[in-house]
C-alpha cells in the first residue's frame, strides 16, 4: 500500500492525492532593469500550452516541497494516451519561458533641458501500485476502473485510467494508497461523464537515483482532442486558499484568451516613482493583488503576448528552435501558415512593426506567445479553463517606466520649466502608484521625498464648476 500523501495546495489541474518633450519617451525603448516572473508568487504553478488545430502539448510543472515519495497527480485528460505520447521535459525551458515573458521594469533616463533632445535605446540585457493484474485487475473491474495502461518515462510511474463511476474510482484510488480530499467525488464524476481518462503519476525513485535527479522535472503529454481546455477544478478540493497559474500558450495564428471567463490585461505603461527599483517584486505582487480584488478574483489577466521572433525590451533572449521543439511546437519545419498565392510577394502588415527582430542563427519562428496569470480557487473559478485562439496578433506586455530626473546642472531658460513639469510627473508617479497598489499615498510621498501634502485635486477643477455657488448662496 501507498503512504498516505502529505497535502500540498500548489497545483492547478493537478490533484495532489492528499491534501512629457524632453519627459516624453517612445513606447517600448529604455534599459531593461527587472522582471516579475513566476517565483514572487507562492503556490505557483505553470503550465505550457503549444497547440495548433486539434493537437496539443501540455508541459506541466508545480511547485510540489516535500518527500518525492510521497508525490501523487491525477490529471483529467481528453482522450487516451500512448507512452510515446509523454514525456519527461527540463525545468529549464519553463524557465526561459517565464523569465522571456515575465511583466517588466525599464527606466530611462532624462537628458539635460538645456541640451539638444536625442532619444537613446539600448537593450538590457510517485513507489507505484503493484503492476495490475489477477486478483488486482478483477477488483479494479468491480469496480468499474480500468487500468488502460501502465507506463514508466523517466523517473515516473505512469497508469492510465478509465471508470464507470466516480465513487468506483474513489474507492479503487483509496485501496490503493490515495488518501481522496473530500468533495474529490463530484468533480470526478463530470470528467467521467465527459468520458475523460484519469492521468496518474507517481515518481519511481529507483529510476530518479539512476537518472541522478533531486527534483521533480515537468511532464509533458501530447494528445489530440478538439477541447483546448485546462482542468483546474480538482487542484481546488484539498487547497489551502487561493492558487496562483501561470500558463503559457504557443500557437501559430495568434493571441489565447479563455471563453468562459474574463481575459483582462494587466495595466501596463504606467511611470511610477523610481523608488520602485529596489523592489519591484513588492509592488508586482501588490498590483496584482489590487487587481484580483478590484476584479472579484473572477477574471484572466493578460500579462504578455508577442511573436517570439522580437521583443522590446527584452527580459530573456527568445526561446531557440530547440527549445521550442522540446516544448512541443510541432509546426516549426512546416510550410507556413498561409503561404502567399504564386508570383505574388507578400506585404508586411502594417499593424505589426518588428524594429528589433531576433538575431538568432535559426530563423523566423512561426510562434506567438501568450502569458496569462490567474489567482483562483473552488468558489471563483467553478469550471476548468476553456480556451480559443485569436487572430489578434498585437504586441502587449506588462511593462512599468521609470523616469530620472535630469541631475546634473542646468542655468538656461528651459530649465524652470522642466523643474516645474519633473514635480508634476512625480505627484502623477505618486497617484498612480497608490491607485495601482491601494499603498497610503502619503507614505509613497514620503518614501519619494516630496515634501508637503498631496495637491488638491479641486485647484484643478474646470472652468465651470462652481460657476453659480456664489448665487445660490
Amino acid at each position: 500500500m501507498i503512504p498516505n500523501l502529505h497535502k500540498f495546495a500548489g497545483t492547478l489541474f493537478i490533484l495532489l492525492i492528499s491534501s512629457f518633450s524632453s519627459l516624453t519617451a517612445h513606447a517600448f525603448c529604455g534599459f531593461y532593469v527587472a522582471k516579475a516572473d513566476t517565483k514572487l508568487f507562492n503556490k505557483a504553478s505553470q503550465v505550457a500550452l503549444v497547440h495548433h488545430e486539434d493537437k496539443t502539448v501540455m508541459t506541466m510543472a508545480n511547485d510540489f516541497k516535500g518527500d518525492l515519495k510521497e508525490f501523487a497527480v491525477v490529471i483529467p485528460v481528453p482522450t487516451f494516451i500512448k507512452k510515446e505520447q509523454i514525456h519527461v521535459a527540463e525545468k529549464a525551458l519553463l524557465d526561459h519561458l517565464d523569465a522571456y515573458s515575465a511583466p517588466r521594469l525599464v527606466e530611462y533616463f532624462d537628458t539635460d533641458p538645456c541640451a539638444p533632445k536625442i532619444m537613446y535605446e539600448a537593450k538590457a540585457m510517485m513507489p507505484m501500485a503493484a503492476a495490475p493484474g489477477g486478483s488486482a485487475a478483477d477488483r479494479a473491474r468491480s469496480l468499474g476502473v480500468k487500468i488502460e495502461a501502465q507506463y514508466t518515462v523517466g523517473e515516473y510511474d505512469i497508469l492510465i485510467l478509465s471508470a464507470k463511476e466516480s465513487g468506483g474510482l474513489e474507492t479503487w484510488l483509496t485501496e490503493n494508497g490515495y488518501k481522496i480530499p473530500a468533495g474529490a467525488g463530484p468533480i470526478l464524476g463530470s470528467y467521467i461523464k465527459q468520458n475523460m481518462r484519469f492521468f496518474v503519476a507517481k515518481v519511481n525513485l529507483q529510476e530518479q537515483g539512476k537518472l541522478g535527479f533531486t527534483y521533480l522535472r515537468p511532464l509533458q503529454v501530447a494528445y489530440e482532442s478538439p477541447k483546448f481546455m485546462l482542468p483546474i477544478r480538482l487542484g481546488t478540493v484539498n487547497a489551502d486558499g487561493p492558487q496562483e497559474l501561470f500558463v503559457f500558450a504557443l500557437t501559430r495564428k495568434g493571441r489565447v484568451e479563455t471563453t468562459n471567463y474574463r481575459t483582462v490585461k494587466l495595466p501596463t505603461g504606467t511611470d511610477i516613482p523610481t523608488y520602485i527599483k529596489e523592489e519591484f517584486g513588492r509592488f508586482y505582487k501588490a498590483m496584482f493583488s489590487e487587481q484580483v480584488k478590484r476584479e472579484d478574483m473572477r477574471t484572466v489577466f493578460l500579462e504578455y503576448a508577442w511573436d517570439m521572433n522580437w521583443c522590446d525590451p527584452c527580459a530573456a533572449d527568445p526561446l531557440s528552435n530547440d527549445e521550442l521543439r522540446n516544448l512541443g511546437v510541432f509546426w516549426l519545419d512546416q510550410p507556413r501558415a498561409t503561404p502567399s498565392p504564386p508570383g505574388i510577394t507578400p506585404r508586411p502588415t502594417p499593424s505589426v512593426i518588428m524594429p528589433r527582430p531576433w538575431p538568432g542563427p535559426s530563423g523566423a519562428k512561426e510562434v506567438f506567445i501568450t502569458r496569462l496569470h490567474l489567482r483562483y480557487d473552488a468558489e471563483h473559478f467553478p469550471e476548468d479553463l476553456v480556451f480559443q485562439e485569436t487572430a489578434d496578433r498585437q504586441n502587449f506586455q506588462g511593462r512599468y517606466v521609470l523616469r530620472h530626473p535630469w541631475k546634473g546642472e542646468a542655468h538656461c531658460p528651459a530649465a524652470a520649466e522642466y523643474r516645474k513639469q519633473v514635480k508634476l510627473r512625480q505627484e502623477r508617479e505618486a497617484a498612480t502608484l497608490a491607485t495601482l497598489t491601494g499603498w497610503n499615498m502619503e507614505e509613497i510621498r514620503r518614501r519619494m521625498s516630496l515634501g508637503g501634502t498631496a495637491p488638491d485635486k479641486k485647484g484643478d477643477k474646470k472652468w465651470y464648476e462652481g460657476l453659480w455657488e456664489k448665487s445660490e448662496r
